[in-house]
This record gives structure tokens, sequence and C-alpha cells, in this order.
């Protein structure tokens, strides 16, 4: 699956996140952001367009109606962050924390976590295309309800993950484990597990497998 990667500079200009209070807009553009924290902040409809964050702590905020294009979240901590029907487009979340953050009613495009730490995250009622989870922890993540087109788990931790009423027909979680996940068997068609997962699913519906 190709995703689209962010279009950032090469060289951007250093930043400091609270300048975007002294605009009439809250808006940055093509700049780094690093070493930094940002602490207990809400806003509504804020836009970040090539930017790249790194080592930056994100403590209690809330960003509801996030646009996101052109992102870098490299070595953060956006725990418990709210970003509730936020547009996030060509970004990249590595080796980031992000223990229950909130994309509820996102919609996500060309979108990369890789080596995050995802555990109770929230994705519900979200659209979610070209989306690649790599080598992450999704442990008790929740996607009820989600629509998915070309959507990758590789290599992921998806261990009491709710997919209920979300269709996972062509999603490929064979390299991923769990020991349990909550998943509408009808939307289990067309999804590709491996053997194992197969014999896991088969004894859902209560069939007896012989060796």
């Amino acid at each position: 699956m190709n995703i689209e990667h962010p279009k950032i500079p090469h060289h951007l200009p250093s930043a400091n996140f609270h300048e975007i209070f002294y605009r009439d807009e809250p808006y940055l553009n093509s700049c780094i952001i690093s070493n930094s924290s940002v602490e207990r902040e809400k806003m509504e409809r804020i836009e970040f367009s090539q930017v790249i964050f790194k080592n930056v702590i994100f403590h209690e905020v809330s960003f509801k109606n996030i646009e996101l294009t052109d992102v870098v979240f490299e070595n953060c901590d956006l725990s418990n962050a709210d970003f509730t029907e936020g547009i996030i487009h060509r970004v990249e979340f590595k080796d980031s924390k992000m223990l229950g953050i909130n994309l509820s009613d996102a919609n996500l495009g060309n979108v990369l976590f890789e080596n995050c730490m995802l555990n109770l995250s929230s994705y519900g009622y979200g659209s979610l295309k070209q989306v690649k989870f790599d080598h992450c922890s999704l442990r008790n993540a929740d996607y009820y309800e989600c629509k998915f087109k070309k959507v990758s788990f590789h290599q992921c931790d998806i261990n009491e993950v709710n997919f209920s009423r979300t269709p996972l027909k062509g999603i490929d979680i064979s390299s991923s484990t769990f020991e349990r996940i909550s998943v509408n068997m009808e939307d289990l068609a067309g999804c590709e597990v491996s053997p194992e997962q197969a014999i896991a699913f088969a004894t859902m519906l209560g069939l007896k497998v012989k060796e």
C-alpha cells in the first residue's frame, strides 16, 4: 500500500507554538517546533500545515476539528489529546506516545502511525483511507463503526480492539497479534488473517477445529 508522505520543505525555521495566540487565525505554517510542551490548551479549528513537531509534549489539550496537512510528529507525547472531527491528511506519527488519543469522527487520509503507543485510542465513526499502523500497540483501541479503505495493521498488538460494525473486507491483520478482539462475524468477510487467527475466529463461531 502506497501512502503519500508529508510534503515539507527541507529547511524550516524554528517556531514557538504559543505564537499562534498572537494571530487572528489559529494557524501555523512551514516551521519546526521542538523540545517544548503545550499545556492545557483548548482550541477549535486550529490548523497546522507543513509543520514538524519533535520532542513535544501535549498535556491535556483539546483541538476539536483540528486540520493537519503535511505534518510530522516525532517522539511526541499526545496522550489523551482530543482531535475529534479532525481532518488529517499526509501526516506521520513516529515513535510517539498516544495513549487514549481521541480521533473519533475524524477523517484520516495518507496517515502513518509508526512505532507508536496507541492503547485505548478512539476512532469511532471515523473514516480511514490509506492509513498504516506499523509496529504499534493498539490494545483496547476502539474502531466502532468506522469506514476503512486501504488500511494496514503491520505487526501490531491489536488485543482487545473493538472493530464492531466496521467491515474488514480487504484489511490485512495477519501479521498482528491478539488473544481476543470484538468484531461482528459478518464484518470479517474478506479480512486477511493468518492460519492461527482463522482457528481463533472459528472458535468464536463455536466450531471445533481438529488437528
